[in-house]
């Protein structure tokens, strides 16, 4: 084998090396890029159910009298904080709606809340999956390491306090 031959084995070799490395670096930040997206939208999906508990908490409120006014307000500061303060305002709904008899309720209002809080549980499970998944990837050192994860904030858990189903 001769010197230039050698050499244009070797430059093949690094090149097929480096063209290797570019395409796993952006298969990995384009399926990061999916996963921020898949974070946003299950963002959007749990806020929704968010706010749709906090219409059902108002409509019972509404039938309350003056203890009504308490829980309506919860539900209003729960729907109305910003997204880093949201678990809090959402916690403090949940314990102001762990009082509340369901045997007081409409049967409708039951099933409303009941279905509510089902929604937001089945909603927060698939963000923090969501969430879990885009943190393993962003995790890796390869990805760190090249900032893979670009300029999209890291995704955080959203972690509330269930309440019991109404029987």
């Amino acid at each position: 084998m001769t010197v230039s031959a050698l050499t244009v084995l070797v430059t093949a070799i690094v090149v097929l090396v480096v063209v290797a490395a570019l395409g796993w670096a952006y298969k990995t930040a384009n399926r990061l890029d999916r996963l921020h997206v898949r974070v946003d939208l299950a963002w959007q999906s749990l806020d929704a159910a968010l706010a749709r508990r906090a219409v059902v908490t108002r409509t019972i409120a509404s039938g309350l009298g003056p203890e009504g006014k308490t829980l309506a307000a919860a539900a209003d500061r729960a729907e109305r904080a910003e997204r880093i303060d949201r678990e809090v305002a959402e916690n403090a709904l949940s314990a102001a709606l762990a009082p509340i008899d369901p045997q007081t309720l409409r049967p409708q209002l039951v099933a409303e809340l009941a279905d509510a809080d089902t929604r937001v549980s089945i909603a927060r499970r698939f963000y923090n999956d969501a969430v879990r998944d885009t943190l393993a990837l962003r995790t890796r050192r390869p990805v760190r390491l090249l900032r893979l994860g670009g300029t999209a904030p890291r995704p955080a858990y959203f972690e509330i306090v269930e309440r019991a189903p109404a029987a």
